[in-house]
């Protein structure tokens, strides 16, 4: 099955940058918005492969609503260009199966 977990992209001087509020840790930058997304699937694929070797739970997408009432925006310095979305990829746990 497909999990989708929430993006926020951020716009730099020079290019971007991105997180998951899902994935503590995770973040990523590229030179454009596409480059930027395909290294956050990359980097949360990894991510939860590498939680899935070592026997940890993998995290469970949340949602926008929840990290808006658990007040990310209000703790994490978002600049004023940034937007949010979603990256869609594979349950790790059928990439091996």
């Amino acid at each position: 099955s497909m999990k989708k977990y929430l993006v926020v992209i951020e716009k730099a001087n020079n290019n971007y940058s991105a997180f998951s509020p899902d994935i503590p840790g995770c973040i990523t930058i590229g030179d454009t918005i596409e480059e930027t997304l395909t290294n956050m699937k990359e980097a949360i694929e990894l991510s939860l492969e590498y939680d899935l070797d070592k026997g940890n739970d993998i995290p469970v997408p949340k949602g926008l609503q929840f990290h808006v009432n658990a007040g990310i925006f209000n703790e994490k310095e978002i600049g004023e260009d940034y937007f949010i979305t979603q990256v869609e990829v594979e349950s790790p746990e059928l990439l091996h199966t």
